[in-house]
């Protein structure tokens, strides 16, 4: 039966209202006659308890909101895995939501935490969106900024130094004999990729010899976007291509080795160098396996979330910032010109 009550479950174990919320709450309190015709009636009607309700009323939820970037981002998939490990030993549940890069969508996502009033919000935040935390805040529901450091420090954030990883990148490809060097990706209103970019600039600035880098702007941080990236290099002459590429994270890369392996048939990484950021699983299993600076996803998430809970506990806690340094994995994408021709496992023509 649809729609049942504990008023009709009451009325039809010839109960109050009250005795049905002891059986259901606290049965030691209750007859064993009025528990058995309580229980018999629950299973007649069909009732469902709204647990979510009752602990709403309570003033204490048992989820977690969490809105992510890009959902379709293998590395978000894993941030979000390591905060539900998190949450699970605490008996919460995460409620997920993906912007997709969209500001209309995250408000939204934002909007239905609040209304659900969840214990807590973990974001990794599209837009400038302090002044929407703050209210949540206000409310009586912390956030935490994941993979977005707070540099104004109002809230606490759990991020990796990705200034230090785009400078790592291109130290190494400078290392691995390039100098015309590209950075793929975009849109710049995404912190990451502005500090990635930066950090790609650190690198060129601090060379001995002369290193350029250059911006290929993207549209967002696809596997689409590489491909299309990847095209327009394409269309330049040869002697105007980059020797490198470092991609804003290797979805974007992933784009890039399709579209000029495939349909370019260029050596990589012979003619061209590509290191990607995330270190995600398919990095390793692309045609030709991709260096990338790993970050350690799971324990963002993790981390993030017990932050959380932390201030869901005392909301007097200092905001603190946790910066993860990022690893450098060199596979076969980006070894020193001519060592990958000398390898008879390398890709061909």
């Amino acid at each position: 039966m649809a729609g049942v009550r504990i008023r009709d479950v009451a009325e039809h174990a010839g109960v109050s209202v009250g005795t049905v919320s002891n059986v259901l709450n606290r049965p030691g309190e209750v007859s064993p006659d009025s528990v058995e015709r309580v229980n018999r009636a629950i299973e007649e009607l069909g009732y469902v308890r709204n647990d979510a309700a009752r602990k709403l009323r309570a003033g204490v939820s048992t989820t977690v909101g969490f809105v992510v970037l890009d959902g379709q981002n293998p590395f978000f998939t894993d941030v979000v895995r390591g905060a539900e490990d998190e949450a699970s030993s605490h008996n919460l549940a995460i409620l997920y939501g993906n912007t997709d890069e969209d500001v209309a969508r995250e408000r939204m996502y934002l909007d239905l935490f609040e209304e659900q009033q969840v214990r807590g919000v973990l974001i990794s935040p599209y837009g400038d969106i302090h002044s929407r935390l703050e209210r949540l805040r206000a409310r009586g529901i912390p956030a935490v900024l994941v993979d977005r450091f707070s540099g104004d420090g109002r809230f606490s954030s759990v991020s990796v130094d990705s200034v230090a990883g785009g400078r790592m990148a291109v130290e190494h490809l400078i290392d691995s004999g390039r100098r015309r060097i590209a950075f793929v990706g975009g849109p710049f209103e995404i912190q990451q990729v502005r500090d990635r970019l930066a950090g790609a600039r650190v690198a060129a600035e601090n060379a001995v010899a002369p290193v350029e880098v250059e911006v290929v702007a993207t549209e967002a941080t696809t596997v689409a976007a590489g491909v299309a990236a990847g095209a327009r290099i394409l269309a330049r002459p040869r002697g105007e291509r980059p020797d490198a590429l470092v991609a804003a994270n290797d979805l974007v890369a992933l784009g890039l080795l399709q579209a000029l392996i495939v349909e370019g048939r260029m050596l990589v990484p012979d003619e061209i160098a590509i290191i990607g950021f995330d270190d995600i699983p398919f990095a390793a299993a692309a045609a030709v396996p991709l260096s990338s600076m790993r970050q350690p996803s799971r324990m963002i998430g993790r981390t993030a979330l017990r932050i959380l809970l932390e201030e869901t506990a005392d909301p007097d806690l200092i905001p603190r910032q946790t910066v993860f340094l990022p690893e450098l994995v060199v596979r076969r994408s980006t070894a020193p010109t001519g060592v990958a021709a000398a390898n008879p496992g390398r890709h061909g023509r």
